[in-house]
């Protein structure tokens, strides 16, 4: 069984920094293409970042791109977002999710096959 775990969250001023992990357990993870999405209260899950299984990067063009970095480590089986440059508008529970399906886009919810329970992350201003 497949089983994913964020870490990383909290609370952070403005202007501070976060780094998320997601460490995958049960599965290959070296063959999975990993994303990170986000759900603030009262609004849908938005993409936000994603590294497939050949080390492609992907981002949201508008509020990751240029202040997230998503990176990968297959020794560790873990998937990492660092935040730099926090707004108030990025408070949202943060999800991973992992493709076993040899994905390209993967900028959709519906190409993920396993998900972990979420990272809350609040940014006060």
């Amino acid at each position: 069984q497949v089983q994913l775990v964020e870490s990383g969250g909290g609370l952070v001023q403005a202007g501070g920094s976060l780094r998320l992990s997601c460490t995958v357990s049960g599965g290959t993870f070296s063959s999975y293409g990993m994303g990170w999405f986000r759900q603030a209260p009262g609004k849908e899950r938005e993409f936000v970042a994603a590294v497939t299984w050949r080390g492609g990067l992907t981002y949201d063009a508008g509020s990751a791109k240029g202040r997230f970095t998503i990176s990968r480590d297959n020794a560790k089986n873990t998937v990492y977002l660092q935040m730099n440059s926090l707004k108030p508008e990025d408070t949202a529970v943060y999800y991973c999710a992992a493709d076993d399906d040899y994905g390209l886009g993967l900028r959709m919810a519906y190409e993920y096959d396993y998900w972990g329970q979420g990272t809350q992350v609040t940014v006060s201003s």
